[in-house]
């Protein structure tokens, strides 16, 4: 496998605000651990935070910087669930299972604020909620079943429409919301970085700028090959998500690696901020194509959206989020939008996040469709509780045979068409 050489985080909000990085140097030279973690991002850190607290001698391998992925690039969004309505999950996975995994889901935002709070964890992390937003009847519609479907089994949620709704989000745009007061938003390059330190704290080795090149099995474990040396672990896990690439076969090509992108304004009058996001949670819209904002502490709008599918060079690309955001607050027509960036996220076929086990003692996780700041972090303790007991151990979601998808090369060209039919469908309300 070709050696990928360590990047700069790039620039954003994010680089330029959160808390400092802990120190991360790369791998001194062969070592040996029980685990070794590959991906320095949510799944990676939280699981290593957690065999750390069992005293498990734990060793990431993260090719560039914790946080230098997805995890320190998205909308920082906190949010409850799974893609798929509570319904449609206990459908599929049964009464059992399905039941675990719409609990699992829905209180992974709690779980991600307790981490912050015993943790110390400076993140700008605010637990104010999480609101839908629907942009035509059909996904108002939608709504109204999902909060039946959560009020059945006893979650804290209600509707929003009319003067309450505009009131929360501060535009008559949407004709109805569903909000769960469980979600919220952080800074999630500062959160990512919290969550190394307190590995470190507790025990786990973190190295930045050490790739991981060649994995295979040896008769007493598993070798994995980087620049600086070898580790050699009793156990693997590959926490790769939307950066994922030939280290295992199959595992790149069984997620679809999505672009998304944001842009964030300068910290806006206080008398413009006021009437922007009221409520100070996390805000989303459902349809086809999804837009995603939130205010943080310092008065600045950020919102994301789908963008380029490729390492974004010029923010102005981002141009229809701007006119977007002018459409629901025409008081910001004239707010100067000072910076832009986008990140790989994990898309999967069938819009659920996936646990393999190819091999023995080897777990992959990966594809979070866009909720990786509350589920990844969740993801950890059971991954952890999985590496650390073996098959025993209690686990909240199902663990699939690792399918690629065919084609996958022509993902760029799907992932277009998909945007463009989304938009398209969104226009006409459907």
């Amino acid at each position: 496998m070709a050696q990928t050489a360590p990047r700069p985080l790039p620039p954003s909000l994010y680089a330029r605000t959160a808390a400092p990085a802990p120190d991360t140097p790369p791998l001194p030279g062969d070592t040996s651990t029980d685990v070794a973690i590959i991906g320095g991002g949510f799944t990676g850190l939280s699981t290593a935070l957690h065999l750390a607290e069992r005293g498990i001698p734990t060793t990431v391998l993260e090719a560039h910087e914790p946080g230098w992925g997805a995890s320190g690039r998205n909308g920082g969004q906190v949010n409850p669930g799974l893609k798929h309505a509570p319904d449609a999950v206990e459908a599929r996975f049964g009464p059992d299972l399905g039941r675990r995994m719409v609990a699992f889901s829905h209180a992974a935002p709690d779980y991600v604020f307790e981490l912050v709070r015993r943790h110390q964890i400076r993140c700008e992390a605010r637990q104010d909620g999480t609101l839908r937003v629907a942009t035509s009847p059909a996904a108002a519609a939608e709504l109204r079943l999902l909060h039946r479907a959560c009020l059945d089994r006893g979650m804290p949620v209600r509707l929003l429409e009319g003067a309450a709704l505009q009131e929360a989000v501060g535009t008559a745009f949407y004709p109805l919301g569903f909000l769960d007061p469980r979600g919220g938003h952080l800074n999630p390059l500062g959160y990512a970085r919290g969550l190394a330190r307190a590995a470190q704290a507790l025990g786990a080795r973190v190295h930045g700028g050490t790739p991981a090149t060649a994995l295979r099995r040896e008769a007493d474990g598993w070798r994995v090959e980087t620049p600086q040396g070898v580790v050699r672990a009793r156990q693997v896990l590959l926490a790769t998500n939307g950066y994922s690439g030939g280290l295992w076969p199959g595992l790149a090509e069984s997620i679809v690696p999505v672009f998304s992108a944001i842009r964030a304004t300068e910290p806006l009058p206080p008398e413009v901020a006021a009437g922007i996001v009221p409520f100070r949670g996390a805000v989303f819209e459902t349809g086809r194509i999804t837009v995603y904002y939130r205010m943080d502490e310092a008065g600045r709008l950020l919102m994301g959206g789908r963008g380029p599918q490729r390492e974004l060079a010029d923010p102005e690309r981002l141009d229809y989020l701007m006119r977007h955001a002018g459409r629901l607050w025409p008081q910001l027509r004239g707010a100067r939008w000072a910076e832009g960036w986008n990140g790989q996220l994990a898309v999967t076929p069938d819009h659920y996040p996936h646990v393999h086990a190819p091999a023995p003692g080897l777990l992959c996780c990966l594809g979070y469709n866009g909720r990786g700041v509350a589920l990844a972090s969740h993801m950890g303790r059971l991954l952890a509780a999985r590496l650390a007991e073996g098959e025993a151990a209690a686990f909240d979601m199902p663990v699939l045979p690792l399918k690629p998808m065919p084609l996958h090369r022509f993902w760029r060209l799907g992932v277009w068409a998909e945007v463009w039919r989304g938009r398209l469908l969104g226009r006409l309300g459907l």
